[in-house]
């Protein structure tokens, strides 16, 4: 499914990332807000833009090996946040973590997930 014609299109509103498109590997749909498990956050370490964030310092769980302590931004897959609001809609830079640590990135409504693109 395309969810975007290239890298601009991707970072901008009108991709198509949504909880229909943002599927796992296996083409099942990852739950959300309302859902019985919230599993959206999905690690991105990025910017609204796509770009390494630097709000906060460290934004990637130590580049992806840490396990405990730190913090990653996450994005949103289904676009639903806590408040009605740009950021907390994003699919790429929605919040931080409370941590690096599975139990961290469930306390904050994720499982660790990231984000895999094909280009055709």
């Amino acid at each position: 499914m395309l969810v975007a014609r290239n890298i601009d299109d991707l970072h901008s509103p009108s991709n198509n990332i949504t909880k229909e498109t943002a599927l796992t590997e296996k083409g099942e749909i990852v739950s959300g807000r309302g859902d019985p498990v919230n599993l959206h956050d999905i690690l991105t370490g990025s910017d609204p833009a796509g770009m390494y964030s630097t709000a906060g310092g460290d934004t990637t769980c130590g580049s992806w090996t840490k396990n405990g302590e730190g913090s990653a931004i996450v994005g949103h897959h289904d676009r639903i946040g806590l408040k009605d609001i740009r950021h907390m809609k994003s699919w790429n830079s929605s919040h931080g973590t409370r941590g690096c640590s599975q139990e961290g990135l469930k306390s904050t409504g994720g499982a660790g997930l990231f984000y895999c693109f094909v280009a055709n």
